[in-house]
């Protein structure tokens, strides 16, 4: 154990050098951010509860995602019914299920082999006059798993298009979400961006009737409102629609704000695949007029004019600079599969989280003062290799947290207190090994020897037991909990790397020099 090559101690001071470096911005106040760009170095994330910044508790509307699955599953029926040629009427959506009746009830083995093409696990049950058609349980567990995942996609993508950095943002139970953005004093316009679940859509109009008014409107055709344009009364102008749309947002690749002339607009730019089927249905329509619907209103309805073939387009409006901004982005981060509402939200003050800081790390201060004095009256110079162990314990956890850009929070600044105290404790065991050895007789050299040997295994079972406790926080826990387990498990192999290397190298480099006839401990 008193053997230490080249390597090892070029090792140790490698990762003692690089911690020192890597955490020192940190520790220098604003001019820390300088050396950090200087160097192309990060400095550490401070959670919301030490930054300050705004707590966003959201909540899914199921309701409506599963609404419009049960429109685009009704449509996938009607098809499979008009393939195995079954007639059917009065089919619709309601509480949740798909009604339909038959013309000719000997269909009913046809329509059951149908829906089974379509699906097996649907529920199909029959009713007084026909069918009705609802998604088993295992169905809705996937259909709210894969909403949920989508939703935290589509919501990352926009707070990172806004330039917020570090946002903490997961799932909590089956339809909510969990979002903090460290640093926003005002939450105002994400909520903005939040709250619209940004779905645009290409309609072509009723050619016959376009504006119906309170009018009639045909089979297959929808009626929509436009967002801020007046008829002659001064109501909303609605459209008259075709109910499938041409073509989707999801095939947008790009889309930025600009000017035409002098009003804003937005350009936009599709994928391959639409811009081939944007070219295909311009094509085939000249002189008829679409509708650019975003979350079921018509932002824009021109007409087209000549085949649009290059995959680009412009959606012009009644936009001022900031709704043209909000737009693009919105349609380059993508639509949210269903909408979201927003259950709770608080603000932080900055002042709030400087106090947080102070009063954590006016803890550290006095939790690490109170452990350097007893180590030191207990083990004399030992308690001083300890203690600078200690003192660069801290630095590479810090570094460690800044390397990986994990979020401080203010538990985790009660993990690096926790973490102080397992790393003067690995030491203790050692050098009450070592007073063991002393009181039976043995040399200086062999003492520290069977000191450090014989405590090994002792320091790597309690070490491992904390970090299997540190895993399960982590993997159990949510929000500031995670923050815990995080930095306690950083605290926990620092704490071992400097007991059982950066310790011992002291020790045994002392010993070396010094020769001592006896152990001051």
């Amino acid at each position: 154990m008193l053997n230490f090559p080249k390597w090892k101690i070029f090792l140790v001071f490698a990762v003692c050098i690089a911690g020192f470096v890597i955490a020192l911005p940190n520790f220098i106040g604003d001019a820390g951010g300088r050396l950090a760009s200087a160097l192309n170095l990060n400095r550490i994330n401070l959670g919301l509860d030490l930054r300050g910044g705004s707590y966003l508790l959201l909540e899914i509307d199921f309701d409506s995602y599963l609404k419009d699955q049960l429109q685009n599953l009704g449509e996938e029926v009607k098809s499979a019914l008009h393939g195995k040629r079954i007639g059917y009427q009065n089919l619709s959506v309601r509480e949740n299920k798909i009604f339909f009746s038959l013309r000719e009830p000997n269909d009913a083995d046809a329509v059951m082999a149908a829906i089974r093409d379509i699906s097996r696990e649907l529920n199909i049950d029959k009713v007084s006059d026909g069918f009705s058609i609802s998604f088993s349980e295992d169905s809705l567990k996937d259909l709210k798993k894969k909403v949920v995942e989508q939703s935290l996609e589509i919501v990352r993508r926009r707070v990172d298009e806004t330039g917020t950095k570090e946002p903490i943002l997961q799932a909590q139970g089956d339809l909510r979400i969990l979002l903090q953005v460290p640093g926003l004093d005002n939450p105002e316009s994400l909520k903005n961006l939040l709250g619209q679940t940004a779905k645009l859509t290409f309609h072509l109009m009723d050619e016959a009737n376009p504006f119906p008014g309170e009018n009639f409107i045909p089979t297959g055709d929808i009626r929509l409102l436009t967002g801020e344009e007046h008829d002659r009364q001064g109501s909303l102008r609605n459209y008259a629609v075709h109910r499938q749309p041409i073509l989707s947002g999801d095939m947008l690749v790009d889309a930025h704000a600009s000017f035409e002339g002098s009003m804003p607009v937005v350009n936009f730019r599709f994928n391959n695949i639409g811009a081939k089927k944007f070219g295909d249905v311009t094509r085939e329509n000249v002189g008829k007029p679409f509708a650019i619907v975003l979350d079921d209103k018509v932002i824009s309805a021109p007409v087209i004019r000549e085949p649009i073939l290059g995959g680009s387009g412009m959606i012009s409006g009644n936009f001022t600079v900031q709704s043209a901004s909000d737009l693009s982005l919105l349609l380059r981060a993508g639509a949210l599969p269903a909408p979201i509402k927003i259950l709770e939200e608080r603000t932080v003050g900055p002042s709030l989280g400087a106090d947080s800081i102070k009063a954590g790390t006016k803890a550290a201060l006095i939790g690490t003062t109170l452990v350097s004095l007893f180590m030191i009256l207990s083990y004399g110079l030992f308690g001083l290799f300890a203690n600078i162990a200690l003192v660069i314990n801290v630095m590479l956890l810090i570094a460690a947290l800044t390397l990986f850009q994990a979020t401080l929070t203010l538990p985790g600044i009660a993990g690096i207190v926790l973490t102080l105290g397992m790393a003067v404790d690995t030491n203790v065991l050692v050098y009450e090994r070592i007073r063991e050895e002393i009181r039976s007789g043995k040399t200086p050299i062999a003492a520290v020897d069977h000191g450090f040997r014989h405590a090994f295994q002792t320091i790597i079972d309690t070490h491992i037991t904390g970090l299997i406790s540190a895993v399960i926080l982590y993997i159990i826990g949510t929000g500031m909990v995670k923050g815990f387990a995080v930095t306690l498990t950083i605290g926990i192999m620092a704490s071992l790397f400097t007991a059982i290397m950066l310790t011992r190298l002291m020790v045994v480099t002392w010993l070396r020099k010094a020769k001592p006839k006896r152990i001051p401990i």
